[in-house]
């Protein structure tokens, strides 16, 4: 059965038939490319649903295979303003109806709010940034009044790509900034006031998971700006370095050896607890070598030539538990076939 969603001409097919195969949902074409190698090397049936428009007919039935949610905060800023909320519309159809979704609707309402994200470190005792989220240009100067005499942070709550990270010092600077020309006020109207961690060295270290379970570290270099995103072909413009200044002498991304720590265990209790089964969380030590974590990317990106350096491959091991989902999908049909009649 042709399910019943409306493509956009962007939307690109790889098998026409009705056996199941791998959907995967995005509004990004350039990290999505990536995905799409890695499956047809390992000869996966998929299909690519590019959600920056479309339509739904509730009462159809969703065609069967398993679906692979790579919707990004950052959307908006590519000019598919409500592209997430057209996936979380997408994503509750398909859960509905017994589909095997991978990141599905919950992970999606972590994605798109980083206040979300540290309600759900808190519950597993995982220390974020002192953080206070406010509306309004009045409340975000009140905000500042928590951090006298401390330096902060300002980020957008939906973001991604380092969206709205400035670093200030005083409230008078914040104050400055928004009423300037560059102030770029966020999408969902939450801005984000953070405490400043000042880090012994300019780095941050990013922990990718695929399946809710470790695969490796990466160290990223942020001595010349605040620019986190891994992936290949992610621009951004200089933004304001919330852990220092001094210039880079090695790799911006740098995959770590051995990297343990028992903060992975608490990671993985929250993306089990979240229902997160792929994603990179990131983390920052102080002076004191305590772990303050800030980010959860569900959308997780991979750098190539650090993969390249280690051997290590994310997005191969993505395409790889994909297949393995797929082929438990087709030896269980009447599972998969589960609907909400």
């Amino acid at each position: 059965m042709l399910h019943t969603f409306a493509f956009n001409e962007r939307s690109r097919e790889q098998v026409t038939d009705a056996r199941a195969k791998i959907y995967v949902l995005h509004e990004n074409d350039e990290w999505t490319v990536h995905l799409t190698r890695r499956l047809e090397e390992l000869h996966l049936p998929y299909e690519l649903w590019h959600l920056d428009h479309g339509r739904i007919d509730l009462t159809e039935t969703p065609p069967e295979g398993v679906f692979f949610s790579r919707m990004s905060a950052s959307a908006h800023t590519r000019d598919h303003r409500y592209a997430p909320e057209l996936t979380g519309a997408v994503l509750a159809w398909l859960e509905a109806y017994g589909r095997r979704v991978i990141n599905g609707w919950r992970v999606l309402q972590l994605e798109v709010s980083k206040v979300n994200q540290y309600m759900a470190m808190k519950r597993h005792g995982i220390r974020a940034p002192h953080t206070v989220a406010a509306v309004g240009r009045e409340d975000i100067l009140q905000a500042a009044d928590q951090f006298e005499g401390r330096p902060f942070i300002t980020k957008h709550n939906r973001a991604g790509k380092g969206l709205g990270v400035q670093l200030f010092y005083s409230k008078a600077a914040l104050k400055e900034y928004l009423d300037g020309s560059t102030y770029e006020p966020p999408v969902d109207g939450i801005t984000l006031l953070q405490e400043y961690i000042q880090s012994p060295e300019s780095y941050i270290t990013r922990c990718e998971f695929i399946g809710g379970k470790f695969l490796y570290a990466v160290r990223v270099d942020t001595s010349e700006g605040f620019q986190l995103c891994p992936a290949d072909a992610c621009q951004i413009g200089d933004l304001f370095c919330p852990v220092g200044t001094e210039a880079p002498s090695r790799p911006k991304f740098q995959i770590i050896e051995g990297f343990a720590d028992p903060i992975l265990n608490q990671y993985e209790a929250l993306l089990a607890d979240c229902g997160i089964e792929v994603a990179g969380i990131e983390f920052i030590r102080d002076a004191q070598g305590e772990i303050y974590t800030y980010d959860i990317n569900t959308n997780t990106n991979y750098n190539s030539d650090a993969e390249a350096a280690a051997g290590k491959y994310g997005m191969l091991a993505v395409a790889k538990f994909l297949g393995a989902e797929l082929e438990k999908l087709q030896k269980v049909p009447s599972a998969a076939a589960q609907s909400a009649d």
